[in-house]
């Protein structure tokens, strides 16, 4: 499966405004899951992962 990390940090940051604007008690939640995500998706780099195993010597 080929997923490009980038075009899918706008729908993430999209869904997280979102329900911010519905539900503001889920503030704290949306921003650490959104900020692990982007961290995660930054460590893997611009191959996505395709080459995860290959970063990982497997």
């Amino acid at each position: 499966m080929d997923i490009n990390i980038i075009a899918i940090q706008p729908i993430v940051a999209l869904i997280a405004g979102i329900l911010i604007l519905v539900m503001p008690r889920l503030l704290a939640y949306i921003v650490a899951i959104y900020l692990i995500f982007i961290g995660i998706s930054g460590l893997i780099g611009p191959g996505g992962f395709d080459n995860i195993g290959q970063r990982l010597g497997i």
